[in-house]
């Protein structure tokens, strides 16, 4: 198995952004994907995604097997914030770790989030999904959405081999939906998909990516 690349790669950052301009979308208009309210916030930038990258979903939603539907519990995610978790998880893990170096620190914090610099939940490029049934009830896909490599002992690896069987065939249909529809893994996150921003232009070898950091404004976005 090749070696997972991190957001803070130098292959990654590198990559530039073609600004799009496309505007964000409310989730909460789409068919056949459910919002979670895990993670909401009062201005709903929680349930926005580019309008490129929610169209993608709908169609992987679509492809589900009858019965499954998608469930999002996070989409665009403000700047502030996400500097906010990387700190924060950046602290936790020096604590356990303090003879890390700077480097290895930001290698290892990493994994689990991106630099604020590259996120692309801040891009409104990226979704955190997993699988429910059409009645609500969330499916087991090994670990619960957000679990750090520390918490769940490495099974968020969207390969991770110490999972159940159901867990496993749950993350290969969710997979082949979000990938027949054009979106790509963050391969420490089985939860985590994006198009358009510098992991995804990485993945798919495209020269630039499409979205970049943008700020959210709920007046503009508002659900109709």
């Amino acid at each position: 198995m090749s070696p997972i690349v991190l957001m803070n790669d130098p292959r990654v950052v590198d990559i530039p952004v073609n600004e799009c301009g496309e505007a964000l979308v409310d989730l909460r208009q789409l068919p056949f994907v459910d919002v979670d309210d895990r993670l909401a916030d009062a201005a709903g930038a929680y349930a926005q995604l580019r309008e490129g990258v929610a169209w993608r979903l709908a169609r992987a939603a679509r492809l589900l097997p009858e019965g499954l539907r998608l469930l999002v519990t996070e989409g665009y995610r403000p700047l502030s914030l996400q500097i906010k978790y990387f700190e924060e998880y950046a602290a936790e893990l020096r604590c356990a770790h303090p003879h890390w170096s700077d480097e290895h620190l930001r290698r290892q914090t990493s994994r689990s989030l991106s630099p604020p610099e590259v996120g692309p939940h801040v891009a409104g490029a990226a979704v955190d999904v997993t699988l429910c049934t059409a009645a609500g009830t969330e499916l087991d896909l090994g670990t619960p959405v957000n679990a750090s490599p520390e918490e769940s002992d490495g099974a968020c690896y969207t390969d991770a081999a110490r999972v159940s069987a159901a867990a496993r065939r749950n993350r290969r249909t969710l997979s082949a939906a979000l990938a027949t529809a054009g979106l790509v893994n963050y391969p420490t996150e089985w939860w985590h998909w994006s198009y358009g921003d510098r992991y995804w232009a990485y993945a798919t070898s495209a020269a630039t990516a499409q979205y970049g950091p943008m700020a959210y404004d709920a007046r503009e976005s508002a659900p109709t």
